[in-house]
This record gives structure tokens, C-alpha cells and sequence, in this order.
């Protein structure tokens, strides 16, 4: 009789000897394989070229905001998002997010919202005039059914995200990449963190009515 092949078990038979694979071998086997796929997958990722968009133009959408919109660079558009920065939420559509932004900021939630639809205002206006768009195609994630990428913008020679936080519309919180410019992400991290900093002690905006205390429960 031959031996009943327990579940989840392989034979294998080579010339006179049959030895038993089982998937704690097996895996142990895959292992280093999975592994060199995953790194050289992360470092191809790491390792594409950033892409120069100019004269780009700002494409009103009702789910626009301060740190994510829809943009047109010639006949093509598509949704960004900025990296490096979070700006407040403009409404409950995601209650712990905006509720965690309130705590940052300390202030309510109403608050935090209006800061919100200051800053989609804010960036409406600021890109009106043409612009770049820095982008190396990686995905942004997002509720939308088309994709979304991170970006670096400038508008008159300055990143937008630097001027958000700069002007209290925006925080230092996000994904991070090395900059075009070659700078790296800790050095511009703790740049913007300089920003933040300064407008919160200069009470701009967002921080304007900033205060300790237990912020706003969010009804679900």
C-alpha cells in the first residue's frame, strides 16, 4: 500500500531515497527568494526619476483641498498630493482624521474645518497662476476611483507645502521623499517643523484660537 499523503505535505523522489517537503521547509526555501523580490521592488520603486510638469493649471473639483487636488498639465489631468504636509480636513467625511487634526491644533472641530476650507481657498487662489509639478508617479492613495500621486509644487519660486505651513494652513505630517533637488527628507522635515513652529507662536490661522483643553467628541 502507499502511504496516505498527509494534507499540506509533498514527496518528492530522487533516484533511490523519498524525503517528505513540508511547508515549514518549503517556506523556508521561498523565504529569501520573497525577499530579494521585495527589496528590488522597493528600490526600483526608490530609484525612478523624478518628472518636471510646467505651466500646470488648477481643475476646480468639489473634493478639493488643501493638500489634495486635481490638476491639468497640457491635455492630461489627474489628482495630487502633496507630500510632506496635512491640511486640516473641510468637513466630517473622515471623523477620526479631522478629529486628530484637531488635537494637533488645538482647537474644535469646527474650527478645524473652517481652517480647512481656508486652506483649499487658500490653494485655489495661490494656483491660479501657471505652475510646476514635481512627481515621480507614486500612488497617493485616496477614496477616488482614479489614482492620485504624490508631488512637490512650486508656485513663484516656492514650494507650496513650505507656504502652508508657513501661513498656519497646514501641518508637518505625510509621506516623505527626497526632494528634486536632491535634498534630503529629514533636512526639509525639520525645515517645515521650523515653519510650524513659528506660526504657532505667531498664532496664524489654523493655530489663531489654539488652546489646551479635551477636544470636541465626533458623533458617528
Amino acid at each position: 500500500m502507499h502511504r496516505p499523503i498527509p494534507f499540506g505535505e509533498h514527496w518528492v523522489r530522487k533516484r533511490n531515497f523519498t524525503r517528505m517537503i513540508t511547508p515549514r521547509t518549503a517556506l523556508t526555501r521561498l523565504l529569501p527568494l520573497l525577499l530579494m523580490l521585495v527589496c528590488h521592488a522597493g528600490f526600483g520603486a526608490e530609484q525612478k526619476k523624478w518628472v518636471k510638469l510646467t505651466d500646470c493649471q488648477y481643475v476646480e473639483q468639489t473634493y478639493n483641498d488643501g493638500d489634495s487636488f486635481r490638476v491639468k498639465s497640457g491635455t492630461n489631468e489627474f489628482n495630487l498630493r502633496l507630500y510632506y504636509v496635512d491640511a486640516p480636513e473641510t468637513n466630517l467625511r473622515y471623523p477620526e482624521r479631522t478629529r486628530e487634526q484637531s488635537e494637533h491644533f488645538g482647537i474644535t472641530l469646527d474650527e478645524t474645518m473652517k481652517a480647512g476650507r481656508k486652506a483649499r481657498d487658500f490653494v485655489r487662489e495661490t494656483l491660479k497662476e501657471p505652475f510646476i509639478v514635481w512627481t515621480r508617479w507614486a500612488g497617493g492613495g485616496g477614496q477616488s476611483k482614479e489614482p492620485r500621486y504624490y508631488c512637490f509644487i512650486e508656485v513663484g519660486g516656492k514650494g507650496l507645502a513650505e507656504i502652508l505651513v508657513s501661513k498656519g494652513l497646514a501641518r508637518t505630517k505625510g509621506v516623505v521623499a527626497i526632494l528634486p533637488t536632491g535634498e534630503k527628507s529629514k533636512v526639509y522635515q525639520a525645515k517645515l517643523q521650523a515653519l510650524e513652529t513659528e506660526a504657532k507662536q505667531k498664532k496664524l490661522d489654523a493655530w489663531e484660537s489654539s488652546k489646551s483643553g479635551s477636544p470636541e467628541k465626533v458623533e458617528k
